[in-house]
């Protein structure tokens, strides 16, 4: 069972504390209230960054990929032109 403080513990009249700790429980409610949301909106954050650091890593891979292929071919390309090159003065000589 609930024990409720007698009037001997303040020295305050009782509509004055009543008053005080509902003003003090309503401040904390609305403090309380102002966390939940900043912390939602936290979190909304994070995970929409998380969800944008996955896509962009995504994306980087597979333009390395391309590029590696893309250095692949210019690399043939330049052996090709080399070899050409080797051949023609082969055959001048």
């Amino acid at each position: 069972m609930i024990r409720y403080a007698s009037h001997t513990c303040y020295k305050s009249p009782t509509h004055k504390l009543v008053r005080f700790f509902e003003q003090s429980r309503d401040n904390w409610r609305e403090k309380h209230k102002t966390s939940k949301t900043v912390i939602k909106r936290l979190e909304n954050k994070v995970r929409f960054l998380t969800n944008t650091k996955e896509t962009w890593k995504q994306e980087a891979l597979e333009l390395r990929k391309e590029v590696k292929a893309l250095r692949q071919q210019a690399q043939q390309k330049v052996d090709e032109t080399l070899n050409d090159k080797k051949k023609s003065q082969r055959d001048n000589a």
